[in-house]
């Protein structure tokens, strides 16, 4: 039986950084480390977080994203949810066996601006203290639970200090995305580090996992394995989809749906989008915006064909267009896929 993480803070109590072994925050550690044990379920507490308001959710927030570290084959060690005089406030800090420390500084938005000296500061100290060797073996590293893909102040700021080779930036969906292809794939802890490290002079490493993830890609079209589909489905069958909607710089995931299902009835596909193939006439799909819920569905009305639509963003990129009948968009109702909604959907 599984509860949703509002349920579980109440039971835990008020996250705070009072020691002591039975102190909110290591029973609710504790919970986490014992219940918490597969991808899907940790990224339904994570969207909890990043709909709701309040310290309590972003407090669970940052030990969610510790928890991840977890998943990546990291030793993680939970940080402070506050800084007090005298102590290091980093987030977290991941430490791999390859002798990389990865200091995290976990952040819902970017809204507000961000500055990079308590981060900087935080792994000075740590090498002050001997706890990090150098700053070559150290990696500052921001994850953001809601990007904001138009401005961009954090990475530009980076980019202006010239700390490219010791900040990163990655958002919560994409480090969970990582954790998925650790689970699904032939992905290794060292495949991760060659994913968030700054690429050296060699980028082997990266093309390596890359070509591995297309190997095993093309390995599950060629067995006829829809995998954007809940299961395989008999020729002729009505199947139904659900497809993941990213913000992208200029439009909102919302705004992207709205505009293609809603208004222009297609939507398209890139060509490595799992179960293009497969998809056909008949079929009903539906619409995921990242980190809100599922906003509109439609009936499939044809297959996907290479051509362009005036209202498709990046046509070179998602080249494969297909009609739709029947859609209905519901922005201010979106239906979360939150742990009771997804054990409905995997049976």
């Amino acid at each position: 039986m599984s509860f949703a993480l509002g349920k579980i803070l109440e039971l835990v109590g008020r996250l705070d950084d009072a020691p002591g072994a039975d102190a909110p925050r290591q029973r609710f550690r504790k919970f986490l480390n014992d219940n918490i044990t597969e991808v899907g379920q940790i990224r339904d507490y994570i969207e909890e977080c990043l709909r709701k308001s309040g310290e309590q959710y972003n407090r669970a927030l940052q030990d969610l994203v510790n928890h991840v570290g977890g998943f990546l084959g990291f030793e993680v060690e939970f940080g402070r949810y506050q800084g007090v005089q005298g102590q290091i406030g980093f987030d977290g800090l991941w430490k791999s066996l390859t002798g990389l420390h990865v200091v995290i500084e976990a952040k819902t938005t970017e809204v507000y601006a961000i500055k990079t000296s308590p981060l900087v500061g935080y792994i000075d100290q740590l090498i002050s203290d001997r706890r990090i060797p150098n700053w070559d073996a150290a990696l500052g590293l921001y994850v953001i639970g809601r990007p904001d893909p138009e401005s961009r102040h954090l990475e530009k700021t980076i980019t202006a200090e010239k700390r490219t080779a010791q900040l990163r930036i990655i958002s919560v969906e994409s480090l969970l995305s990582l954790a998925e292809m650790m689970n699904e794939y032939d992905v290794s802890h060292k495949d991760i580090l060659a994913v968030l490290r700054p690429s050296g002079p060699s980028v082997d490493d990266v093309v390596d996992v890359m070509a591995r993830l297309v190997a095993q890609t093309e390995v599950e079209e060629t067995a006829e394995v829809p995998t954007a589909a809940p299961a395989q489905v008999a020729e002729g069958e009505i199947a139904y989809w659900l497809t993941p909607v990213k913000s992208g710089e200029e439009h909102t995931a919302e705004e992207i749906i709205e505009t293609l299902v809603g208004q222009e009835r297609v939507y398209a596909f890139s060509e490595r989008t799992p179960g293009r193939k497969h998809i056909k006439p008949g079929d009903w799909i539906c619409f995921y915006a990242t980190g809100n819920g599922v906003i509109a569905h439609a009936k499939v009305a044809s297959r996907p064909e290479r051509k362009s639509h005036p209202k498709v963003g990046h046509p070179e990129m998602y080249p494969w267009v297909f009609e739709l009948v029947d859609a209905k968009v519901y922005l201010d109702t979106p239906i979360v896929i939150d742990a009771s909604m997804r054990a409905r959907l995997e049976a």
